[in-house]
């Protein structure tokens, strides 16, 4: 893990208007604690600041801080939390966390995949499921970063907590059985054939028009008969006058 050097200087004014007055002097207030050293209060250069960001790149780094007027060699420190604003993004306050360098420390770490599975390949999907991983080390062994070679995974195999080979003097924290890394293959949505499209209900009363009511035809029949029947009656009155 990289190391960047930042000066510090003692801070003498305290509370929410001794803060803003130190930023407005192009500084940030800051605190730096740690086991078994006093709390104390200091503030950084803020371009200083923004330079050591540049040269660290990274998200993980370790600072070394050289306070001004302390005859101590300068203190190896995290930065524990950096608070901005919420809106402007103007940074607010830094938190250093000093730790011993022969006394493992524990952080978090993100992980990267290297190289291409064979199952991407063939068509299958690489998932990351964990991005961060917590690791135990002393300061000068703790990684930036680890790193996961990913170019044997096939498909439907999973690279496990417990596979991952740390960098040396490096313990990766955690349960052994989690999955880390997988390739599985992508799902297939199943298509439905579409229901074959009801009639409109004008074409259901035409055919509703069209088709024969059972009966229908003996009962014409009937009907065709009973007309029939007067006619010939009226025929027989009319032969018996003449």
């Amino acid at each position: 893990m990289k190391t960047v050097k930042l000066k510090a200087y003692p801070r003498t004014l305290e509370g929410r208007s001794g803060s803003k007055k130190v930023r407005s002097r192009g500084r940030v207030p800051a605190v730096i604690y740690g086991k078994g050293v006093p709390t104390r209060t200091i503030e950084v250069v803020l371009k200083e600041w923004i330079t050591a960001l540049k040269e660290a790149g990274a998200e993980n780094f370790m600072v070394e801080l050289t306070i001004e007027g302390e005859e101590a060699k300068p203190c190896l420190a995290f930065v524990r939390e950096a608070q901005h604003h919420p809106l402007s993004g103007q940074l607010l306050h830094l938190d250093f966390h000093e730790v011993d360098p022969y006394e493992k420390v524990t952080i978090t770490v993100p992980v990267e995949t290297v190289g291409e599975a064979v199952g991407v390949k063939s068509g299958g999907v690489l998932e990351q499921v964990l991005h961060k991983l917590r690791v135990r080390a002393l300061p000068k062994d703790l990684p930036e970063v680890i790193r996961i070679d990913v170019s044997n995974l096939n498909v439907g195999q999973v690279i496990h907590l417990g596979d991952i080979v740390p960098p040396s003097g490096v313990e990766i924290l955690g349960d052994k059985t989690l999955p880390v890394v997988a390739v599985t293959m992508p799902e297939v949505e199943e298509t439905t054939a579409a229901p074959t499209a009801a009639p409109a209900p004008g074409e259901v009363e035409m055919i509703k028009e069209k088709k024969p009511v059972a009966g229908a035809e003996e009962e014409t029949e009937k009907g065709a008969k009973k007309e029939q029947q007067p006619k010939a009656e009226e025929s027989e009155e009319k032969a018996k006058k003449k």
